[in-house]
């Protein structure tokens, strides 16, 4: 059964945070608020949930997934990144962008593009999604919660429940997010591209 806990969307419960990350070392898929829409989460180093969470979405391993992570010096372990990427990277985290990167060899392989060796990264800016960044203390491997057949993300933690119920272990309810998902640059070939337009204001990437 599909546990729905409800947090503060400013001030999210310590208490349900920490449950919530014991449930995601465990295996468990999440539905997580960030600023942006709702994604799926699960545990960096979790293969099984990795695939599960592939199949909910009807994803082949030629589409990014996301690792979540809290900030820059984060990037820098499981991205490679170059000054002027940095600049820009500084200028837009946190935020509703996600950034597709060469990735390093602290990246599980099973997670990189199998042709680029990219991997999509994010800084979100929520407390909830922070908060369990921070117990964590590793990123969390995410997806855009956008079920097959959707041209949007969903929003709302009510609908989220109702379509997924029994496929994930939890719904961390913040409250309706943006319908909108985050913005994707894509640096993996050293120019930025703008790969899809999002929330987040594209302009210093055109």
């Amino acid at each position: 059964m599909t546990q729905h806990w409800r947090l503060h969307p400013v001030n999210p419960q310590p208490r349900v945070l920490k449950q919530a990350v014991e449930l995601i070392q465990g295996g468990a898929i999440l539905a997580v608020p960030t600023d942006a829409s709702y994604v799926l989460v699960c545990h960096i180093g979790d293969k099984a949930a990795m695939e599960k969470l592939r199949r909910l979405r009807q994803l082949d391993d030629k589409h990014h997934l996301t690792l979540l992570c809290r900030d820059l010096s984060e990037i820098g372990t499981y991205a490679k990144v170059d000054n002027p990427v940095f600049r820009l990277l500084k200028a837009h985290t946190p935020g509703a962008y996600t950034f597709i990167l060469p990735g390093t060899r602290d990246v599980p392989r099973r997670l990189l593009h199998p042709k680029k060796q990219s991997i999509g990264i994010r800084v979100p800016d929520h407390p909830v999604a922070r908060g369990l960044l921070e117990l964590l203390q590793e990123p969390l491997l995410s997806t855009t919660l956008t079920l097959p057949g959707d041209s949007d993300p969903l929003s709302d933690p009510e609908d989220i429940l109702a379509r997924l119920h029994n496929q994930i272990d939890a719904v961390l309810d913040a409250g309706i997010c943006s319908t909108q998902a985050t913005s994707v640059i894509d640096f993996s070939d050293g120019v930025p591209q703008v790969m899809r337009e999002g929330l987040g204001d594209v302009s210093a990437f055109a």
